[in-house]
């Protein structure tokens, strides 16, 4: 009598269950476990995040604008556009064949740095001039020099007649430049410097 029933599998046809999923999650698990394999990979994790940040940082600064550079500070003016030289007055009068007589300018610094006088001095060759106090001396904003100036007659026969001369020539230096500078003082400085000349040099023609 034949039995009938489910079919037996013949030999070696039971299925086997793959391997290479179990030794990859071995792996897997093993180098989950190591704990030098799971601090490399951190490491390796914070580098690559740290360049990530970096680049985009870079990047940021890169295109965020820039503020404009701070502007130059500004140039100091030229010494003669600072400095005023004005005739005080008190022009000595001098006696017939004396060769020195004495008048008073006050020297002023209106702005700017400290300006050094460095020479005072007249164009006429027959005339010298002499400051007191001497020269060099410094000008400050704000606190004006008075001088006295005495003028020696080299020459009477040569001492100039014009009623605008002689001017002084004053030498100025400050941190931007040094300059001379020519300074006319006015028609009350050149009418006592004439009756100076003239008490001095009676006899002298007109030149």
């Amino acid at each position: 009598m034949n039995a009938i029933g489910p079919v037996e599998p013949g030999e070696d046809t039971y299925g086997r269950e793959p391997t290479h999923g179990r030794y990859e999650a071995a792996a897997s698990e093993a180098a989950r476990r190591d704990p030098r394999r799971l601090r490399h990979r951190r490491a390796a994790l914070a580098t690559a995040a740290a360049v990530l940040l970096g680049a985009a940082g870079l990047s940021l600064h890169l295109t965020r604008p820039q503020p404009p550079p701070p502007p130059p500070a500004p140039r100091p003016p030229w010494p003669s556009q600072s400095v005023a030289v004005t005739y005080a007055g008190e022009m000595s009068r001098p006696r017939a064949g004396q060769r020195d007589f004495t008048f008073a300018v006050t020297f002023a610094q209106e702005a700017g740095p400290p300006v050094s006088v460095r020479r005072i001095a007249q164009p006429s060759a027959a005339l010298s001039v002499r400051a007191s106090p001497a020269t060099p001396f410094t000008l400050k904003s704000g606190t004006p020099r008075k001088l006295i100036i005495t003028m020696h007659i080299r020459e009477c026969g040569e001492v100039p007649r014009n009623a605008g001369l002689p001017f002084l020539e004053v030498t100025l230096r400050n941190a931007r430049a040094n300059e001379r500078q020519s300074y006319i003082l006015g028609p009350e400085y050149a009418n006592d410097l004439s009756g100076a000349l003239t008490a001095a040099c009676p006899r002298t023609r007109v030149s």
